[in-house]
């Protein structure tokens, strides 16, 4: 697959799910519920951090049980990560920055790389490589929905994600800007029912926040 299939790739993941769950797993017995009351809400394509010792195993076993799911790998940092994570069967890679390393390895990797950037240099790097599709993080402390307006001025064939600081306040406007693809957050899940093992909750919030952006 070429970086051009790959841009093509992971803009068709992201334009289709809206918004981009962020999962850290806390516990093994989590993985399958929280997936099943995310995709119940209406969210299919899940990011799964690497943030906790359950990641890999987590994407191992949703690849495997649950195949109808898009299951990507969140919080790659380095080359060995991306080689653990494609193993697993990970459909797409998200990193928080963008490393000349970790770049290389995504032009190579056989799934689509979402490279975090947070300025116009981490974007010309990305760029020089054949990336058109970035992670902006973390998205608000960079400069937010004026960030990304100014950036489209010199990058007009770029598209974002914005994650970090995304919310049930802000999403529609982000989502509002043309090139933005989807945003990716974390406020449909609530720690406490996370916590609790109380999935109709998190269901009914995954629910309500894409039908927010519908209505916005």
């Amino acid at each position: 697959m070429n970086m051009e299939q790959k841009n093509a790739q992971i803009e068709q993941i992201c334009t289709e799910a809206r918004i981009l769950p962020v999962i850290t797993i806390g516990s093994e017995e989590q993985i399958l519920p929280l997936a099943d009351a995310l995709a119940a809400g209406g969210l299919k394509a899940l990011e799964i951090t690497l943030r906790s010792a359950h990641g890999l195993t987590a994407i191992r076993r949703l690849r495997q049980e649950r195949p109808d799911l898009c299951v990507g790998a969140g919080t790659v940092l380095d080359r060995r990560m991306m080689d653990e994570v494609e193993a697993a069967g990970a459909q797409f890679i998200v990193s928080p920055g963008a490393t000349d390393e970790l770049l290389q390895a995504g032009v190579n990797c056989s799934v689509p790389l979402l490279a975090g950037i947070s300025n116009a240099s981490d974007i010309m790097r990305g760029y020089a490589l054949g990336y058109r599709r970035f992670k902006l993080f973390p998205a608000e402390v960079c400069g937010g929905v004026a960030a990304i307006k100014a950036l489209g001025g010199p990058f007009a064939d770029v598209r974002f994600c914005p994650t970090g600081g995304v919310n049930a306040a802000n999403a529609a406007q982000y989502l509002s800007l043309p090139n933005v693809m989807c945003v990716g957050g974390t406020w449909m899940i609530d720690g406490a029912a996370l916590k609790n093992g109380d999935w109709a909750s998190i269901q009914k919030a995954t629910a309500d926040a894409l039908a927010a952006l519908n209505n916005a």
